[in-house]
């Protein structure tokens, strides 16, 4: 009976720890679209106010 319980509480604590890993992986990869978007956002700034 033991073993079952502890068998049940290790499979019942699996999601969480797997949704913890695609939390996190969703968040860096909107830290990375973030980050490309400001790239280009500086990029056309400097495009526009650059005086030739």
């Amino acid at each position: 009976m033991k073993k079952i319980l502890i068998a049940a509480l290790a499979l019942s604590a699996l999601p969480m720890v797997t949704a913890c890993n695609t939390v996190e992986g969703v968040g860096k990869d909107v830290q990375a679209g973030g980050e490309v978007v400001s790239d280009t956002a500086r990029d056309v700034k400097d495009k526009i106010t650059k005086k030739d």
